[in-house]
């Protein structure tokens, strides 16, 4: 990295990497990760690494891995007996959409970004279905288990810890074949991926949480993002109106790279649920990594009422929901 300006990215919330830009001139500019907290292993990293190589390799629109001086993926450092992961990126092409002040593409209809969106990630999943590991991540109910949420949710949401559970049964019975289980990203949403605002290309980066699950836990993750386009819109109809031509157009792209079947799209609301489980249970983590303790502001008590009275859809289309104060519920103590 001889020449390279180095710049720390600012780290977001529940963050568990240093990660710096690297630029100069005549060079690709290139990301450089520092991994220090002892919740990852050597072989998580490695497992995460090979993947994004593969997709690299076989035609996804990734940030491929850069390997290092010795031809490896991934160096480890030990210094004062503490043990850190780096790895190196190409730094994505083009801007993501917040740092376009959420602007698409001069010129294009947003339902060409839609339709984008969906047609990488299902070429993502079609790679991974040819896919197999040298070093394997984990999969879904390896950390999504009821001894888990036990040990990280307080008693005094017996109510929450009950549903959750109970949404992790109703999973544990949907089919896991070829075609709709395998590697996911896991986390796939605009804060990451770039886009070419040139051209509409997407490039997806940060995998950092990349798991065997269902590919439709992916596709419920694009269905969520999406409600940020009309959350302000007060009529429910519409806002429904809106999420099913937003979907079919997010689909139509998706299936120009794969094939899913009509009994996975059926179960759209249940891995919508299944998101709600990962962001409560995130949200928890979060809290537990920083050392603070645990509590429910407005944003993670909307996400407990929709959970414990099985409010469907994130109470998007529910009267829970308020257009002037999106996503939030009344804080509850803990």
């Amino acid at each position: 990295m001889e020449g390279y300006e180095t710049g720390l990215v600012k780290a977001h919330d529940g963050g568990r990497n240093v990660v710096y830009t690297c630029e100069k001139e005549g060079a690709d500019a290139k990301i450089l990760r520092i991994a220090f907290l002892p919740d990852r292993s050597r072989e998580d990293f490695l497992g995460e690494l090979e993947y994004i190589r593969y997709l690299f390799e076989h035609g996804g629109s990734v940030s491929d891995v850069v390997s290092s001086r010795k031809g490896n993926l991934l160096e480890e450092i030990t210094h004062n007996h503490h043990i850190f992961f780096i790895s190196l990126f190409k730094k994505a092409k083009g801007k993501m959409l917040v740092e376009n002040n959420y602007q698409y593409r001069e010129g294009a209809p947003i339902t060409e970004y839609y339709y984008n969106c969906g047609k990488v990630l299902g070429k993502l999943h079609q790679i991974s279905k040819e896919y197999t590991p040298i070093h394997r991540r984990y999969s879904f109910f390896d950390k999504y288990n009821a001894e888990y949420i036990d040990k990280l949710i307080p008693d005094s949401l017996s109510p929450l810890k009950e549903k959750l559970v109970e949404l992790l049964n109703t999973l544990e019975g949907v089919d896991r074949n070829k075609e709709s289980f395998g590697l996911n990203h896991f986390d796939y949403n605009d804060g990451n991926y770039s886009i070419d605002f040139d051209t509409g290309q997407i490039t997806v980066y940060d995998f950092d949480n990349s798991c065997y699950c269902w590919y439709m836990f992916d596709l419920a993750s694009i269905w969520g993002n999406g409600m940020g386009w009309i959350q302000s819109e007060p009529d429910a109809g519409k806002r429904k109106k809106f999420m099913k031509d937003y979907f079919e157009t997010v689909l139509a792209g998706y299936r120009s790279e794969t094939k899913i079947e009509n009994s996975m799209l059926d179960t759209l609301p249940l891995f919508i649920q299944a998101n709600f489980l990962e962001n409560i249970i995130d949200a928890f983590e979060v809290m537990r990594n920083n050392g603070e303790e645990p509590e429910c502001d407005e944003e993670l008590s909307y996400r407990i009422k929709c959970m414990e009275d099985d409010i469907p859809y994130f109470g998007f289309f529910h009267e829970i929901y308020s257009c002037e104060e999106p996503f939030q519920y009344e804080e509850r103590d803990i």
